[in-house]
């Protein structure tokens, strides 16, 4: 339970205090917000009063540390807004594993994050459930479908998104 307690004191001060997309901007008070703990494989969703509402399992990047290229197959650490709300049922995307290219891969909405310098990052849906709770993707944020929409429905553009480092000693 300690530990527990540590951690959510840990990320509410990190999404207070971390600069947004590295351009200085910081989480303002009352608003809602999202933290993404990498090493927890969570999203939790935080109120205007900075309670924890609902928190979610997740897939983040294979790779550990901040994406720094394409490529690298990490997540990027920061704050971050929500810039759009994407419908992406019928989106599809090769993973380069000789299947092609499968749609729906994204699951129903992709909500879009603005992290400088790369366009395609993200939270979103997915067609691989079973990849939830591992570091399974190439950057983005995954959620069940069932949790994306239930996260949609709760966030707009401008949501405040911090996603806290790695602890890259923890690499396998």
């Amino acid at each position: 339970m300690k530990r527990v307690l540590v951690s959510i004191v840990l990320c509410l001060a990190a999404a207070l205090s971390l600069p947004a997309g590295g351009q200085g901007r910081t989480v303002g008070p009352g608003e809602p917000f999202i933290v993404i703990d990498k090493q927890a494989l969570t999203l939790t969703f935080y109120d205007a009063d900075s309670a924890a509402v609902k928190t979610y399992r997740i897939a983040c990047a294979v790779n550990y540390g901040p994406k720094t290229r394409k490529g690298d197959h990490k997540t990027p650490e920061g704050t971050f807004k929500i810039n759009q709300l994407l419908n992406a049922k019928g989106l599809s995307h090769d993973f380069h594993d000789g299947k092609g290219p499968v749609r729906g891969a994204y699951g129903p909405w992709f909500l879009r994050l603005d992290v400088p310098g790369f366009i395609d990052i993200g939270i979103h849906g997915t067609h691989l459930p079973e990849s939830i709770g591992t570091r399974a993707t190439e950057g983005c944020i995954r959620m069940t479908n069932e949790d994306i929409l239930d996260l949609k429905s709760r966030v707009k553009v401008g949501t405040p998104v911090t996603i806290l480092p790695d602890n890259i000693n923890s690499e396998q």
